[in-house]
């Protein structure tokens, strides 16, 4: 896995908007962002600087419009986040994590189901 650029929870939900709507102009990302939260225009737009910067996000300029796309995968991402928060608190344990959740009561009832469903898939690909 490459190494990917650090992202903020803040630049996170910037990232989640373009990985659902990209390309994406700067004026539809301050949009969908203003909905649901309570950033101003000018955060929404220093966040959007900072992903460029990092080397999360591209642009083109499309006449006196700035198109985003990103440079990350999403699934990329989230599995490099995933194994790092494995790494830090379960020392790469998932059957730690798991029982963890489970114990504390973290799963419900259909989160436990589709992780055994998960799991029967997955050993039925093993025995082929």
């Amino acid at each position: 896995m490459s190494n990917l650029p650090q992202i903020s929870e803040a630049e996170f939900e910037v990232m989640k908007i373009v990985w659902k709507y990209a390309p994406i102009s700067t004026n539809e990302i301050t949009e969908k962002l203003t909905q649901t939260t309570s950033w101003s225009p000018k955060t929404i737009q220093t966040l959007i600087k900072r992903l460029v910067n990092k080397g999360a996000l591209s642009y083109e300029k499309q006449s006196r419009v700035f198109i985003y796309t990103p440079l990350v995968r999403e699934s990329e991402y989230i599995s490099q986040e995933s194994s790092s928060f494995l790494k830090r608190f379960y020392n790469g344990d998932i059957t730690a994590m798991l029982s963890a959740y489970i114990e504390n009561d973290k799963l419900s009832e259909s989160e436990i189901d589709n992780l055994r469903s998960i799991l029967s898939k997955s050993s039925k690909k093993g025995r082929k």
